[in-house]
């Protein structure tokens, strides 16, 4: 019956979103074109006296305040411990507050209680101390504060299908108890515009069900479904590439490509976000991301979530033979090992040169494929990699690239690099077609909580 479904949603919805992708590459195979490569981090500054910082940061944690196994105050002091330089606290359905004021409760959660796990904040000189850098660790001043970013919330709080948002910079209250709907990231995505947030689809691979069947990130009615969402709210940024430890998400970097493959022909880069989703302690050291600011303040944080000029990190993912990497399963959790990261960007003409440490591998992305990569070898020092697209068969019909490192430290990539062919961009409209009108409206019905909650229990029943 699903699969039934599934392919009736996919004939109605084939003309409307991915098939601009495919006419603009037929378009693009019949002349040459010259491009240029807009790159996220052309406003940079990587060195000289007004260098700008790499921030350690995380937008996806969780605490006794919705359903994790640590106290609100031990997590936030765990991220502080371990060199993290801003932290949004995004419990479930409970937007974040300034870490000196109670967290509002949801009475969803109140069985924390009921276990005894208290909920335990900061005092305001603690507070204080946390972001100016006074408060210590192992008995020393740190040295420099830890943002507390407000406004954090995973919407849709009580859904068993796991389709999760992230707003970021709600205001106080908003959101709080919003329970959400089976199967709905738009209602989520729609009330953080309505707020004017910034917000990113949490973990689509556990949606997506991907573990099972890794073709489910290429699914063109799933791609459609989420392209169709970002290319509607420009408060949608994009999704998370990495979450916690990748345990059932541990091929959306093809989900990633598939969704700049349908979005970058509508002028929609989207932007791939790296989180720990932490639950456990044993995860605050999983996914981060580390963003590049002139200074570290709510404000920049916010233009860099919507700039992308930032790099995505994880320390633990399967094996991936296939495609991507690594070769072998990776979890560095705690190791004190360091991660790979990015020193230096520059693009000339048709040429991105990279700097970068503490990685040996390298490779290049461009439309969900390996167009190149090399050993290179493993030091603290920068090392340097220029790729030459003008050296690539094809180069021209790109609509971006990629670059991801690897090391003994974890994983890290960049952002997507535009190719940008200077033509005018069609504008998106959304398939208003009385069959696509009528696919929505049965999609609505089989996300009755209702139904979603028996398909469930059958499953469980049927083994």
């Amino acid at each position: 019956m699903k699969k039934r479904i599934e392919k009736i949603i996919a004939a109605t919805l084939a003309s409307c979103i991915l098939i601009p992708v495919g006419a603009m590459a037929s378009a693009a195979a019949t002349a040459e074109k010259d491009y240029r490569i807009v790159s996220p981090y052309e406003e940079v500054v990587w060195t000289g006296e007004n260098a700008w910082g790499a921030y350690k940061g995380n937008l996806h944690t969780h605490s006794f305040v919705s359903d994790a196994e640590v106290d609100y105050r031990d997590m936030i002091l765990a991220y502080y411990n371990q060199g993290f330089d801003f932290l949004a606290m995004t419990d479930h359905g409970v937007t974040g507050k300034a870490w000196n004021e109670k967290p509002t409760e949801l009475p969803l959660y109140l069985y924390q209680r009921i276990i005894n796990h208290t909920v335990h904040y900061f005092t305001d000189e603690e507070y204080n101390a946390l972001q100016d850098g006074s408060y210590p660790v192992d008995g020393q001043a740190r040295g420099r504060g830890m943002i507390c970013v407000t406004g954090g919330n995973e919407l849709n709080a009580l859904t068993i299908s796991k389709d999760h948002v992230n707003a970021i910079f709600l205001p106080e209250h908003a959101g709080d108890n919003y329970l959400g709907y089976e199967n709905d990231y738009e209602g989520a995505v729609r009330l953080a515009k309505h707020y004017g947030a910034p917000c990113f689809i949490n973990h689509p691979g556990d949606w997506l069900n991907s573990n099972a069947d890794r073709a489910n990130c290429s699914d063109p009615v799933k791609i459609s479904y989420f392209a169709d969402i970002l290319l509607r709210y420009d408060n949608c940024l994009g999704m998370e590439v990495f979450n916690e430890h990748n345990g059932t998400t541990g091929y959306d970097r093809d989900t990633w490509d598939n969704l700049l493959m349908a979005c970058l022909p509508y002028g929609k880069r989207v932007i791939g976000f790296s989180n720990g989703d932490t639950h456990f302690l044993r995860d605050v050291d999983s996914s981060y991301s580390v963003f590049m600011m002139e200074e570290n303040t709510p404000e920049n944080i916010r233009e860099t979530m919507r700039s992308g000029a930032f790099f995505m990190v994880t320390r633990v993912i399967r094996k991936d033979t296939e495609k991507f990497g690594p070769e072998e399963d990776l979890d560095v959790r705690d190791s004190g090992l360091p991660y790979p990261m990015f020193s230096n960007i520059q693009v000339d003409g048709h040429k991105i040169t990279v700097e970068f440490s503490n990685a040996d591998d390298i490779r290049w992305v461009a439309n969900g494929s390996v167009i190149d990569k090399a050993v290179v070898a493993d030091s603290a020092e920068p090392a340097s990699y220029t790729i030459d697209l003008d050296a690539i068969d094809g180069a021209e019909d790109f609509l971006y690239v990629r670059c991801q490192i690897m090391g003994k430290g974890g994983i890290t990539l960049t952002q997507a690099f535009v190719i940008d062919d200077g033509a005018e961009k069609p504008a998106y409209e959304r398939d208003e077609s009385p069959a696509a009108v009528a696919v929505r409206r049965f999609r609505q019905l089989l996300s009755l909580r209702i139904f979603v909650l028996f398909r469930k229990l059958w499953s469980m029943l049927a083994g």
